[in-house]
């Protein structure tokens, strides 16, 4: 089967976005969105994999939606062009998770690193839908036959799974899968992982040896979406640095995480490559350096948290475009699934 370039993605409405999250991700769905047929998910059946206390219960888990769906927008992401919707509406999903849960293997889980980062040593008390999670986030791709996955280094090795899962899928019931008119047999692409930018992976401002997350328990260890300038001028400053000036080549930062973490910071903020960054400042204090990346950070998230605050004043439009987006979602994955149901074999009415 000829599949349609498509690219999927979408982040947890879990905690405040961050500086992180907008380089590594949403400046490439910007992008992306002008030359592929994308589709932008707030996965919030992902976030209730963990402890209520992580995803805020009831009461918080629609505003965090909101929120995220706010950000993508101000962002970049045009909910016209694309199509944006937070996964819960769109059942789908659900129904191909089970389907690619009785495809999936334990032994193929039970190697996901991340599972066992999250969970930490009580592991018996982790949920399911945690250890499961990879097998949804399958099912969330597989469902509109996306080809292209924008992903984190981290989340490379779920991705492998879902490439797994399809080609097992469609080994399984390739002799059903050509009786429906797919000659030959390739029912799911093997969605491609995305990798690229300036910022893929930015770093803790406390720590330059560990990734910038909104689950850190100081707030000083990443500039949040919904800051004002003064907060991140604040955490710029405090930011954790070494005592030497900043280097005029990039072999200089190799053995200095923190520096090099604040140089791809501003690299990718001002759109220049570090060693024009270097070229600039190598020699510089860090003082003069964070007062130039501050105001670089500020005029870049400025604008876009101000954008939120004018998209979360209207929440019903939010629920509008999401709902919209979702109906457009279900137009694609709707089809997709009700044939997975006949090549499994179910009965439909």
């Amino acid at each position: 089967m000829a599949f349609t370039p498509r690219v999927f993605s979408g982040m947890q409405p879990t905690g405040n976005l961050h500086l992180g999250n907008y380089l590594g991700a949403m400046v490439q769905w910007v992008e992306m969105q002008k030359t592929h047929d994308c589709i932008f998910c707030v996965v919030d059946m992902h976030a209730i994999t963990m402890a209520v206390s992580v995803w805020g219960g009831p009461s918080e888990l629609p505003g965090q939606i909101r929120s995220v769906a706010a950000a993508y927008i101000a962002a970049g992401i045009d909910p016209k062009r694309s199509i944006l919707f937070n996964q819960s509406q769109v059942s789908e999903h659900a129904e191909l998770a089970w389907v690619f849960n009785c495809v999936a293997r334990l032994g193929w889980l039970n190697r996901m690193t991340q599972f066992k980062e999250k969970a930490g040593k009580d592991r018996e008390n982790a949920s399911v839908g945690l250890y499961d999670y990879p097998v949804l986030m399958a099912a969330d791709i597989l469902a509109y036959r996306a080809t292209h996955v924008p992903v984190g280094e981290d989340q490379k090795q779920h991705l492998e799974l879902a490439r797994d899962i399809a080609q097992k899928f469609n080994n399984d019931f390739a002799e059903s899968i050509r009786k429906a008119g797919i000659d030959d047999g390739q029912f799911f692409p093997l969605p491609e992982p995305v990798i690229i930018g300036p910022a893929t992976r930015v770093m803790s401002l406390r720590d330059g040896t560990k990734k910038m997350s909104k689950s850190d328990a100081s707030d000083l260890s990443r500039i949040n979406m919904t800051d004002d300038a003064d907060t991140i001028a604040r955490k710029i400053q405090k930011a954790k640095t070494d005592p030497e000036p900043l280097p005029s080549e990039e072999a200089g930062l190799e053995t200095r995480p923190e520096a090099d973490n604040l140089v791809g910071i501003y690299a990718a903020l001002a759109g220049k490559p570090k060693a024009a960054v270097l070229r600039e400042y190598g020699g510089a204090q860090f003082s003069t350096f964070k007062k130039a990346l501050a105001e670089v950070a500020v005029s870049r998230i400025g604008p876009v948290n101000a954008e939120m605050k004018r998209l979360l004043a209207d929440p019903a439009e939010i629920d509008r475009i999401l709902a919209e987006g979702a109906r457009r979602a279900r137009a694609i994955a709707k089809p997709i699934v009700d044939q997975v149901k006949d090549v499994v074999g179910f009965l439909r009415s």
